[in-house]
């Protein structure tokens, strides 16, 4: 003999107690199940993400004869960092708040060979209707007080599903090689020294920031005075064939 169910949908016996519990039963396992698929949707917009950049890349290097891009990082920030984030910023955990409030869920790093390529792809970006940029912080432009430099802008990318188009924000970081190279080395410093940094050591850091920014300076003067004699030597090469 089967016992009978106390639930109050099978009773009928509904209070506004059970139904409030119900909605909150129901709320939790709606949360939870988007919290599930919600690691898919940011790996998703990565890889469309990713397609439209090995577009731009082979496009520039068909164009330019040398791709802007050097390399792409990309990576899911994990559960425990969103949650620790949440609360730096004072709101509950809720799938709301993390929608609305937590950008950097989803982290794509471009590091480019020359400053002017930064800006040439950000502009490009701007213009193309399947990326939408919600917000840039300029810290090429404003280093931050350790010399830190990057470009950081937070877009959106379009994935098509079953219920509907879906935009997915993701945290763009554009930095040069040099500027890699001195956050991946302060990166280890700080993690040497559990983030309590020596004051010399600091200020030697934001030296070598400075220095990194010279050199990107230098590269990209050097560059362009190649390019404009190589642009010397087909103009003279083509006045020869004329006077022939």
């Amino acid at each position: 003999m089967k016992e009978e169910s106390n639930h109050p949908l099978v009773t009928g016996s509904v209070t506004l107690k059970d139904l409030q519990k119900l909605d909150i039963e129901n709320n939790l396992l709606n949360q939870f199940n988007e919290w599930k698929k919600l690691p898919m949707l940011y790996q998703l917009a990565l890889e469309e993400l990713q397609n439209k950049i090995k577009l731009i890349k082979t496009e520039l290097k068909l164009q330019d004869g040398y791709s802007p891009i050097e390399h792409i990082k990309v990576r899911i920030k994990e559960p425990k960092s969103i949650i620790n984030k949440l609360q730096r910023k004072g709101f509950d955990f809720t799938m709301d708040n993390i929608l609305t409030h937590i950008h950097d869920i989803a982290g794509m790093r471009i590091v480019c060979a020359f400053v002017k390529d930064i800006y040439r792809l950000l502009d490009h970006f701007s213009h193309r209707d399947d990326i939408r940029i919600i917000e840039i912080k300029d810290y090429i432009e404003c280093p931050k007080s350790n010399g830190y430099q990057s470009l950081h802008v937070i877009v959106a990318v379009p994935l098509i599903l079953f219920e509907g188009t879906r935009w997915m924000k993701v945290e763009i970081q554009m930095r040069t090689l040099a500027m890699d190279f001195w956050a991946s080395m302060e990166h280890i410093i700080y993690y040497k020294y559990d983030k309590q940094v020596p004051n010399h050591v600091v200020g030697e850091l934001k030296e070598a920031a400075e220095a990194a920014d010279k050199l990107d300076n230098q590269m990209l003067r050097l560059r362009e005075e190649i390019l404009a004699q190589a642009g010397e030597y087909v103009v003279e090469d083509l006045e020869k064939i004329h006077e022939d």
